[in-house]
């Protein structure tokens, strides 16, 4: 089998029930602006995305009918933008959300991680390269 020329994930969707409330709290941890939009029915939050690079771009994005907040479903893993994953995790209680497991070593070659509950619900890690 051939090796993937780009990364397999190419787009991620947050679900959300508070627009606001979500973008305030993702705005908090990362210390980025999100770009709001409206795509017919969906509100949308857009994460900063860079095509440039390697990685996905995805948004926030509520539509009550088929988008349902979660902590058991798929989980994501958004890229510490500090380069340590403490750095955006110290900031997601004063948020609004809840760290469920702190920064943990995975391997000397793949870094560090951390679990959290973001404002709305969702389980979603980080991962920093420190």
């Amino acid at each position: 089998m051939e090796t993937p020329k780009n990364n397999v994930a190419g787009w991620f969707e947050v679900p959300v029930m508070d627009m606001n409330r979500a973008v305030k709290f993702y705005e908090t941890i990362f210390d980025f602006k999100l770009q709001r939009e409206q795509m017919g029915e969906l509100d949308m939050a857009w994460f900063p995305f860079n095509m440039e690079t390697y990685g996905s771009a995805g948004s926030l994005v509520y539509q009550p009918d088929f988008y349902k907040p979660s902590a058991d479903g798929v989980l994501i893993y958004l890229t510490a933008n500090s380069g340590d994953v403490a750095v955006e995790l110290a900031r997601v209680e004063a948020a609004g959300g809840k760290v469920l497991m702190p920064k943990k070593q995975i391997s000397e070659e793949h870094g560090f991680m951390a679990l959290f509950l973001d404002s709305e619900g969702n389980r979603v890690a980080m991962h920093s390269r420190e």
